[in-house]
C-alpha cells in the first residue's frame, strides 16, 4: 500500500514495488489532491500485481509509469518515412548520353564523333537502350556480333568483321570511361569474343592496276568501288587532276585546297582546320594543325612549300581570299571589298560535297575522297627513295602499322628492283 508524507509543505508519496521502496514528490500542498493520487497509485499497483497491466521492458522510470496510471510516457511521434525514388539504372543509353556529354568541345574530330554516334545507334538497337550496363558480358557481346554479321549494308553486302570491331571499339571506349567514373567495375568483357573473319582491304594500287583488275574479273558495284578506294596517283596524274580542278572549280578556294592536299598530304580535317597564319612564305613552310598524332593534345607539324603550292596559296591568300582566319571558306567569288564580315570555315560535309561536285562527270569522279591525295603524296615520296623519317615528319605517321598501310612503291619501281637482280 502507499502512504503520504508532508515535508516542508509538500506531500510525498511512499510505496514499495518489486522489493524496493520508492518516495516521490507529488508537487502539491493540498491533501485532497495528494490523497487522490495515492488512491490511483494503489489501484495501478493492484492491476500490475494481477497482470492486467504490464510494465514495458524499455520503461526508463518505473515510478513515473506507475504514477501515470500505468500509461507510458508520451513521446513525440516519429516523422513519417521519407519516400525516396530509387536510383535510375545505369543503362546502355544513359552510358552513351553521359559519355558524349563529358567530352569537351574539340577533344575529338567531328568525323570521329559522327562515326561513334552511328555505332551507338547499332548497339542500342541490337542490345537494347534499357540494357543495364553493369550486366554487360561476353555472352551479350557475342550475341551482338552474331546479329550484326547477318545484317546487310546499303550496298547489299553483309556487315564485315572490321565494321563490327569498330563498333565494339566505341563501346569499349564508353566502358572505360564508365569504369573510370565508378559506374561499372572491371575491364571491358572482350576476352573470348569471336568475330567473323574480315576480308582484307585491297592493297593500294595505281589507276592502271585497278582498271586491269576490274576488267579481268568483271567487277562492278561495291567490289569495284572498294578497289577505287585504294587508288593512289602518280605525279603526272596529280598534275592532270589539278589542271581539271582549276578549270572545273565553282569557287576560288577549291583549287588551292586541292593543291594543298596534293602537295602536303594534309587530311581533310587538317585542311578545314588550316588558318591563314599557318603559311610562312618567307620561311617557305606551312604548319599543319593535327589532332590524331598526340592523344589529348593538339599538335602541329611543318611541311615545306613546293613552288606550285607557294604560288597558288600566295595568290589565294593575298589577292582572292574574302577575309577571316580560315584558309578555306565559302563565298570566295565575292570581291573582298564587298565582304562585310569574315567568312566561316568549311564543315566536313561541305568539303566532301565540293570535292564530289568538282570531279563529277569527269574521269576523276572515281576518286572517293580527299584521302586519295594524302596517300598519293606519301607514295610519290617513297617511290623516289625519300628517307622514311622525312615522310613521317611530313604526314605525322608514328607507328609501323601506319607506315605499312600508306607507304607504297610504284610497280615500275619494284620491277626495276627485280630487273636489277635477275634481268
Amino acid at each position: 500500500m502507499a502512504s503520504l508524507q508532508l515535508v516542508s509543505d509538500t506531500y510525498y508519496i511512499c510505496f514499495r514495488f518489486a522489493g524496493r521502496r520508492f518516495k516521490r514528490s507529488l508537487k502539491t500542498d493540498r491533501v485532497d489532491r495528494a490523497d487522490a493520487r495515492r488512491v490511483r497509485l494503489e489501484e495501478t499497483l493492484r492491476l500490475v500485481e494481477t497482470g492486467r497491466i504490464e510494465v514495458p521492458d524499455d520503461t526508463e522510470d518505473v515510478v513515473e509509469f506507475l504514477l501515470a496510471d500505468g500509461k507510458p510516457k508520451w513521446r513525440k511521434p516519429l516523422p513519417p518515412p521519407v519516400k525516396t525514388t530509387p536510383p535510375s539504372p545505369f543503362t546502355l543509353k544513359l552510358a552513351f548520353d553521359e559519355f558524349f556529354k563529358a567530352i569537351p568541345d574539340g577533344n575529338l574530330e567531328q568525323s570521329t564523333l559522327s562515326a561513334m554516334h552511328i555505332h551507338e545507334r547499332h548497339l542500342l538497337r541490337a542490345i537494347g537502350s534499357n540494357f543495364a550496363m553493369p550486366n554487360l558480358g561476353v555472352e551479350t557481346l557475342q550475341d551482338y556480333v552474331n546479329k550484326r554479321c547477318k545484317q546487310k549494308t546499303r550496298s547489299g553486302t553483309f556487315v564485315s568483321g572490321r565494321t563490327i570491331e569498330k563498333e565494339l571499339a566505341t563501346l569499349r571506349t564508353v566502358w572505360r570511361w564508365a569504369a573510370n567514373t565508378n559506374k561499372v567495375v572491371g575491364p571491358f568483357p572482350r576476352q573470348g569474343l569471336r568475330l567473323p573473319k574480315s576480308k582484307q582491304q585491297p592493297s593500294f594500287q595505281t589507276w592502271q592496276e585497278i582498271e586491269r583488275q576490274i576488267e579481268l574479273e568483271q567487277l562492278a558495284g561495291q567490289e569495284a568501288a572498294e578497289l577505287w578506294d585504294a587508288l593512289y596517283l602518280r605525279r603526272l596524274e596529280i598534275d592532270e587532276l589539278l589542271a581539271h580542278v582549276h578549270e572545273a572549280a565553282l569557287h576560288p578556294f577549291i583549287y588551292p585546297m586541292f593543291v594543298m592536299a596534293a602537295h602536303t598530304g594534309a587530311r581533310r580535317s587538317e585542311l578545314i582546320r588550316s588558318r591563314r597564319s599557318d603559311f610562312d612564305f618567307e620561311g617557305n613552310t606551312v604548319t599543319i594543325r593535327e589532332k590524331k598524332r598526340v592523344r589529348s593534345n593538339e599538335s602541329t607539324r611543318r611541311v615545306q612549300l613546293s613552288p606550285t603550292l607557294k604560288a597558288v596559296m600566295h595568290k589565294w591568300l593575298e589577292q582572292d581570299h574574302p577575309g577571316g582566319a580560315h584558309t578555306f571558306c565559302l563565298d570566295g567569288r565575292i570581291p573582298r571589298s564587298r565582304i562585310k564580315e569574315p567568312r566561316a570555315g568549311l564543315s566536313p560535309d561541305q568539303a566532301h560535297d565540293h570535292f564530289e561536285r568538282t570531279l563529277k562527270n569527269s574521269k576523276w569522279e572515281k576518286i572517293k575522297g580527299w584521302h586519295c591525295l594524302r596517300h598519293s603524296f606519301i607514295s610519290n615520296l617513297a617511290s623516289l627513295g625519300i628517307d622514311q623519317r622525312i615522310i613521317d615528319d611530313f604526314v605525322g605517321h608514328t607507328t609501323e602499322q601506319m607506315r605499312r598501310r600508306y607507304r607504297h612503291l610504284f610497280p615500275d619501281v619494284k620491277q626495276a628492283a627485280i630487273d636489277a637482280v635477275f634481268g
